[in-house]
């Protein structure tokens, strides 16, 4: 069988909209991180094997009743019957003649406690198959009867022949005729003839929630779906791979940091050249504010170029002369007089909540360049606040001329033009003068201008996000990327 980790797809949906809102730069191996943490952030598919002639290897199976996984038939017919009695049996007793003659000691199971009866009883093997077959399958079955104890206890004999006294029948229920069996062997060949073809369903895929495998009954299924999450934990390269793709259909783009942190953003690096493009100048005070300062933050950003007014000192309280008056008639007889209850003071006024500082004129204008800045991949704003700018991108070395062929003697080869000597393809001169060409042949993804330190537009053989995105990008954004080398930055397509 095979395990694989899906994400949610609504909570994929919100991470997509925050990182477009905030346009942030975040790992994307710490996100699937984020998702394993908890169930319900994501779900596993289970998926046969089949082997070269076509043959499913180990089948899997799915009950109708509850969505429950198993891997055999005989599984969901024990577990219907198990959970599910009441929606198609129902069992009723009647009194009974009980056994005849005089019993000293039975037969009990030393690990469920059941009741077998005496050895030398009719329906005692039955019983026993029955137990073992039901809740010790695991267990070799002559190691089963080792654990089964003789009992003198006349409780306990007392207790099985009341037991013996009832019969119970079991009436089928959502039939269209009454009918009763006798025992559960036939309700079980009642069940499989009559409603197994509709309860059981073969499946070759089938997916279950994050909280629902850690639920499953069936043993093996629930070992596989532990060791996928544990696998996952250590190297979460899969879960990875199907976020980029889920994330790439929601626009965003990935680029390497180092070349070895995947990061997922709004744009890839872009250089910005502030004195050969035609921006403003408080564009080009954002870009130089950044470059002169390591580490930046955008708070640090904002405060320096725009910084926040002292906020006005508050009105002096004009000076008031105490000048005795005589009380009013009013406050005179509203007074307390001696012996009557004091009056109680109304309460004070709770001070006013302090307003938030809004963003000034300027703050406002610095907030709004560098969002344009952010969102045209100008400038990378990652998960931690720090701010950095995409640097010109090196220029990409000539690619080495060509062996020459060995020379054939004159009579063997014929001939070839002067001309076609002389004339190089019409595509060389200008890619190798200007040191742009085709991307390498190890990856087949689109450079993009990055900054020196940070990104870098090639993505290298160990980026398995960069080989599954190379698909999803548009052929236009293919051929208008600008290829570059920078040493330590690898943007994503």
């Amino acid at each position: 069988m095979n395990a694989r980790i899906v994400p949610d797809a609504r909570g994929v949906e919100h991470l997509a909209r925050q990182i477009k809102m905030t346009g942030r730069a975040y790992p994307l191996f710490d996100i699937a991180q984020m998702i394993l943490q908890k169930p319900e952030r994501h779900s596993i598919a289970f998926s046969v094997k089949k082997k070269p002639d076509g043959a499913v290897a180990q089948p899997l199976f799915v009950c109708a009743l509850d969505d429950s996984l198993w891997l055999s038939e005989d599984e969901v017919v024990a577990h219907v019957l198990r959970q599910h009695f009441a929606t198609f049996y129902q069992a009723e007793r009647t009194a009974t003649e009980p056994p005849k003659g005089k019993y000293t000691f039975v037969a009990q199971c030393g690990m469920s406690g059941i009741i077998f009866g005496p050895p030398n009883y009719h329906d005692y093997q039955n019983r026993v198959r029955q137990t073992h077959a039901e809740r010790f399958a695991r267990m070799p079955f002559e190691v089963y009867k080792a654990r089964i104890k003789i009992v003198r206890d006349e409780e306990v004999v007392k207790k099985w022949v009341e037991d013996q006294s009832w019969k119970t029948e079991y009436v089928c229920l959502n039939v269209p005729e009454p009918l009763k069996l006798g025992n559960m062997q036939a309700v079980e060949r009642h069940f499989r003839e009559t409603h197994a073809a509709t309860i059981l369903k073969p499946v070759e895929v089938h997916t279950l929630t994050g909280l629902a495998c850690r639920n499953l009954r069936c043993r093996e299924l629930a070992r596989l779906a532990r060791n996928a999450v544990d696998e996952q934990r250590r190297f979460p390269l899969q879960l990875a791979t199907t976020l980029s793709q889920q994330f790439a259909s929601h626009g965003l783009q990935f680029f390497k940091v180092n070349r070895t942190v995947t990061h997922v953003s709004v744009a890839r690096p872009h250089f910005l050249d502030v004195e050969a493009s035609p921006i403003s100048e408080s564009i080009k005070r954002i870009v130089n504010f950044i470059n002169a300062n390591a580490k930046c933050t955008r708070r640090k950003l904002v405060e320096t170029l725009a910084p926040t007014p002292p906020p006005p000192p508050p009105p002096p309280v004009p000076a008031v002369e105490s000048v005795p008056a005589e009380p009013a008639p009013a406050a005179a007889a509203a007074a307390p007089t001696e012996g009557s209850a004091p009056v109680p003071a109304p309460p004070a006024a709770p001070p006013p909540a302090p307003e938030a500082p809004q963003p000034t004129a300027a703050q406002t204008e610095v907030i709004a360049d560098l969002h344009w800045l952010i969102h045209q991949g100008h400038v990378i704003e990652f998960a931690n606040g720090v701010l950095e700018t995409a640097k010109k991108p090196l220029p990409k070395p000539p690619p080495k001329p060509a062996p020459k062929a060995e020379e054939k003697p004159a009579e063997a080869a014929p001939e070839a033009p002067a001309a076609a000597e002389a004339v190089p393809p019409p595509s060389a001169e200008p890619a190798q003068a200007s040191g742009e060409g085709a991307p390498s042949p190890a990856c087949a993804v689109p450079e993009a201008d990055v900054a020196p330190g940070s990104c870098e537009a090639v993505p290298g053989p160990n980026c398995a996000v960069a080989e599954v995105e190379a698909a999803s990008l548009p052929p236009s954004e293919a051929e208008s990327s600008t290829p570059a080398a920078a040493p330590t930055n690898e943007t994503v397509a």
